[in-house]
């Protein structure tokens, strides 16, 4: 079944979502685990100082993925929620423990290890279950009479656990270049410092999972081979790695992370060209999933005045919070 316009308007802005929620909350649970990789107070501080003026507002858009796809295609909600259950579940305890731990930390000094723990633990734990719920989404969704089939663990197989480390890497590399470009003094050059580290630990992982999903999936390999589109896009993933780590030897400070978006758009893509025209790979397409289109019609008038109103909040918060973010370090 071909999608309708409308169905396709909802697409994009489902994909839309998805890739501005990646970018903009993936640097500030790359902060949360990289959080947990120092033990000095002050560094630490000056890490939830880079990310304290955003961060909340970031999740809005987690909250504009859930609701499209509930409201749009309700087919695929309910796929995916039978789906990754669990993962959603440790995903919203992520982002219940990293809240809690941001704002309670600074409010005592006997619990504050507890709430640091959870501020990394929950940053952890978000970006594993997003990277395992793509994996399992690369091998594919048995579905059956319009509900899902596999087993309950299967987002714990061994190819989903290899994309949850590597979006755990790809997330700590994007919010080491956010302190690169926020932060000045001893913090900087520490997140100067992790950058090739992590590129190379992303490398590893992508080229691995490169290489299971044609051995994994035939259907996924055929994709790319028929959309040559996907593998330039990976290739752009490649050069732009490259870039970061040339980045971070200049004193562009803005380069290192625009080059690691790059990155994420590409894989994006890549990802994009492997799953058209599935929305639950390989099971159901977008137009198959798609609600009627008079609902459609509905939702699209709130989408036309809410959609721009969070984009422009979200424009103006970063906006207003741009530049360095003040150094606590004392060096």
């Amino acid at each position: 079944m071909e999608p309708s316009n409308l169905a396709m308007f909802w697409a994009a802005v489902v994909c839309a979502s998805i890739l501005i929620y990646v970018v903009l909350d993936g640097f500030d649970l790359g902060v949360g685990i990289l959080f947990g990789t120092v033990r000095d107070e002050a560094t630490r501080v000056a890490m939830m100082n880079a990310i304290a003026p955003v961060w909340n507002g970031n999740e809005t858009w987690l909250v504009v993925i859930g609701a499209s796809l509930f409201a749009a295609f309700p087919v695929a909600y309910v796929v995916f929620m039978g789906a990754f259950y669990i993962p959603l579940l440790l995903l919203l305890s992520g982002v219940i423990f990293r809240g809690i731990a941001f704002e309670f930390r600074f409010r005592t000094q006997r619990m504050r290890p507890l709430w640091d723990w959870g501020f990394f633990l929950g940053s952890a734990v978000m970006a594993f279950v997003q990277g395992a719920a793509v994996g399992g989404m690369i091998i594919g969704i048995p579905v059956s009479n319009g509900q899902y089939s596999g087993g309950t663990f299967r987002w714990l197989a061994p190819f989903p656990m290899m994309t949850g480390t590597g979006l755990v890497f790809g997330y700590a590399l994007l919010g080491a270049c956010w302190l690169v470009l926020k932060s000045k003094g001893a913090l900087h050059d520490w997140a100067r410092r992790r950058i090739p580290w992590l590129v190379a630990a992303v490398l590893v992982v992508m080229f691995t999972v490169f290489w299971a999903t044609a051995d994994l999936n035939p259907l996924a390999r055929g994709n790319l081979h028929t959309r040559p589109w996907g593998l330039i896009s990976a290739g752009i993933g490649i050069i732009a790695l490259i870039g970061v780590v040339a980045g971070s030897r200049s004193k562009q400070d803005w380069f290192p992370f625009a080059t690691t978006v790059l990155f994420f758009i590409s894989a994006f893509l890549a990802l994009g060209a492997m799953f058209w025209p599935y929305i639950i790979p390989y099971s159901i397409t977008v137009g198959n999933a798609a609600a009627p289109d008079a609902s459609l019609s509905f939702f699209f008038l709130g989408a036309v005045v809410i959609l721009p109103l969070i984009t422009v909040y979200t424009i103006q918060v970063y906006w207003i919070f741009r530049g360095k973010t003040r150094d606590v370090t004392g060096e």
